[in-house]
This record gives C-alpha cells, sequence and structure tokens, in this order.
C-alpha cells in the first residue's frame, strides 16, 4: 500500500475504518481480493510474486497492511518482502503490541516499510525507517503514506480529512464518499512536494492520491470497516493501466469479541 487512512475506534458505533490505495508496477502478477486457498481463515488480495498482502484481514479478529518507504538510500539486494509481515501478523495470535515488540529486533531484515496492526483492542504502529518510534495508537484518525505516520504529505492529509468528514456525517452505507477521495487525481503544487530523492519529476508522478500511469499506478482501492458488535466488509476496486477499472470484490466478515 502507498496511502492509507486509519479511523481506530473513531466513534462508540464504529471499531475501525480503513481506506487505502495500492500503487505498484502493473506488470507484478496480483490475486483479488478472496480467502486465501491455503488459509481461508485470511481475507485479502495476494502478491502473486512473493505471495505477501499489502492489506488483509483475518476472520480471527485481526487487520494489517504495509506500506513502502520511499527512501531509496535504504534498498537493497537481500531484503525479505514487505507483504511478509501482514500474513505474518494475520495468522498470529499475539497481541499488537506483542506481535510489535517481537518484531521490531529483524524488522530491518525486511524492505523499507510502515506496518500497521490492530485487533479488536488494541492498534500498533512501526517502522524500519531511521529514528522513528513505533506507537500504540490512541483513539483518532490517522495517516500513512511512504514516510512515517501522519507526515504531512498533501495526499495524506487530504484522505484523513476527506475521512474525518465521512465519519462526522455518519451516512449509513455511503461508500462512494471514501472511494472518491481515494480517486482523487488532483495535482499539488511544487512546493508542497516532499523530498525523498527520487526527483521532481517523480515526486509530481504519485504526488496525487490515485495515480495513472501505463506501466505504475494505483492497483486497487480498498475500505474496511468493523462495528462495534464485530460486523465488518472489505471492499477493493481493482485498476489497470491509465486508470481502468478492473472489478470489484466485496466480502463480509464477523470478529469474535
Amino acid at each position: 500500500m502507498c496511502l492509507i487512512a486509519f479511523a481506530w475506534q473513531p466513534r462508540p458505533q464504529l471499531k475501525l475504518l480503513m481506506a487505502a490505495n495500492r500503487d505498484e508496477f502493473h506488470g507484478r502478477p496480483s490475486l483479488p481480493l478472496n480467502p486465501w486457498a491455503d488459509a481461508p481463515e485470511l481475507l485479502a488480495g495476494r502478491d502473486a510474486a512473493a505471495q505477501g498482502t499489502w492489506l488483509g484481514v483475518s476472520r480471527r479478529g485481526r487487520i494489517a497492511a504495509v506500506t513502502n518507504v520511499r527512501l531509496p538510500t535504504l534498498e537493497g539486494a537481500g531484503l525479505r518482502s514487505r507483504g511478509a509481515l501482514p500474513v505474518a501478523f494475520l495468522q498470529g495470535s499475539e497481541t499488537p503490541r506483542e506481535h510489535r515488540d517481537a518484531l521490531l529486533p529483524t524488522l530491518a531484515d525486511y524492505g523499507p516499510c510502515n506496518l500497521l496492526i490492530a485487533d479488536a483492542q488494541e492498534a500498533c504502529y512501526l517502522s524500519n525507517r531511521p529514528g522513528i518510534a513505533p506507537q500504540t495508537l490512541q483513539p483518532g484518525v490517522y495517516g500513512l503514506s511512504n514516510a512515517a505516520l501522519d507526515t504531512p504529505w498533501p495526499k495524506t492529509v487530504a484522505l484523513k480529512a476527506a475521512v474525518q468528514r465521512w465519519l462526522d456525517a455518519a451516512v449509513p452505507g455511503d461508500t462512494e464518499t471514501l472511494f472518491t477521495a481515494l480517486a482523487n487525481h488532483q495535482q499539488p503544487p511544487d512546493a508542497a512536494l516532499p523530498d525523498t530523492g527520487v526527483g521532481l519529476a517523480r515526486e509530481r508522478f504519485v504526488a496525487p492520491a490515485f495515480i495513472r500511469g501505463r506501466e505504475y499506478g494505483t492497483r486497487c482501492s480498498t475500505l474496511v470497516w468493523v462495528t462495534a458488535e464485530g460486523e465488518g466488509r472489505i471492499i477493493e476496486r481493482r485498476f489497470g493501466p491509465e486508470g481502468v477499472l478492473l472489478g470489484e470484490s466485496q466480502l463480509g466478515f464477523h470478529w469474535p469479541l
């Protein structure tokens, strides 16, 4: 994933809400949202190259999502796939805090990443970006892209604000407002762009929430929510080159509370 807004315990009736875009090369093979054949409790899309995922939920009451960190100096050969991190949490049984603390000593073995993990009781953030401390999240709305949690990149700020407006409006069944926010292709001014070492042309290309490109772009937009009663739904919309809609999948689930 490359853009996430995560609302943790935002109001009494809603345990969590996640709205996210996955940006990736269109040539990298992926499987659509589905229960996994070798792990039916997992509901997620799947990276067919490395067999991990970018975002998923478990019927046993867990959610996890990963983004890469855009610092070219951190990339290197021989690092483990980031997509294995959500899978390990989704299939585990530790609390998010226990899993976070156990993972921290080996997190540098993976590609540069941010990781969000939660169950029905707590949520945690961790990163192997240098100097970023892990956090146990308090109730609120958080934004994450390819820097640290709540780094105020324009698209992160805009998506957080859209999620907050949606929460304030509290219109039952309204998913299109959130998908519209994820589909935002507005180009921020150059002065607002970060400098992550990839050059201005690349910063411009990846600055919108929804990236349209022939070879690289937003591959899917995903919404997940879980109510206070444990009733949940995950919806995935998939896109091809230049943002062409390819399909949509929806799955319901129930978390034991």
